[in-house]
């Protein structure tokens, strides 16, 4: 069975995030098509970009680089939840991408957003980063207001429409998550160098 991770892309004090995640890890765990996990990136402390060359020519020096990259590898794709900052993903999630690459690599992505517009902006541009990766990002989203989806603007309301979204983003997630992969695991491929891996992905 194929596994996703669902990653939660705050690490604000207070934040809204978790009960975002902990809805969608619950909705998605019911299914049965495959496993399920939750990733809090407040549970893996990164520092800003620290690698003396780009993540995709190679294993990290940095012991907080290669637990990261341990701790995404095992999954077949991911759920990223975000908030928006600022017309934006935040910049810890953004970190957290750009400390590794193969890890990413031939891995669908679904995303589910919020903020006072729904988020819908900081997913635009997760999907520019997560293509330059190559990974395949789904077409359907969830979009969840703070203004009218939260009561008092802290707790989380999912209502019907947000679970059919969630349900249908989901069902394109595992199926890409299994189409691809055999791109992931492909007998006996061993990469000499960066370019090499571009080429073959």
């Amino acid at each position: 069975m194929i596994k996703i991770g669902i990653i939660l892309g705050s690490t604000r004090p207070k934040r809204n995030g978790p009960q975002v995640a902990d809805w969608v890890l619950e909705a998605a765990s019911a299914r049965g098509d495959a496993e399920f996990e939750l990733i809090d990136l407040a549970d893996h402390p990164l520092p800003h970009l620290d690698e003396a060359v780009a993540p995709m020519f190679g294993p990290s020096a940095h012991e907080h680089t290669r637990a990261w990259a341990a701790r995404i590898a095992p999954f077949d794709g991911f759920v990223i939840v975000t908030p928006e900052y600022n017309h934006s993903a935040p910049g810890v999630l953004k970190n957290a991408i750009d400390h590794i690459f193969a890890e990413w690599v031939d891995k669908a992505v679904g995303f589910v957003s919020y903020g006072a517009g729904g988020g819908v902006l900081a997913v635009e541009h997760l999907r520019s980063i997560c293509g330059v990766l190559g990974m395949a990002d789904v077409s359907r989203q969830v979009s969840i207001s703070v203004l009218t989806d939260f009561r008092n603007y802290t707790e989380f309301v999912p209502g019907e429409r947000h679970t059919a979204a969630l349900h249908a983003m989901l069902d394109q997630l595992t199926a890409w998550s299994t189409a691809l992969a055999p791109l992931r695991h492909i007998e006996g491929a061993e990469y000499e160098d960066a370019e090499q891996l571009s080429v073959t992905r």
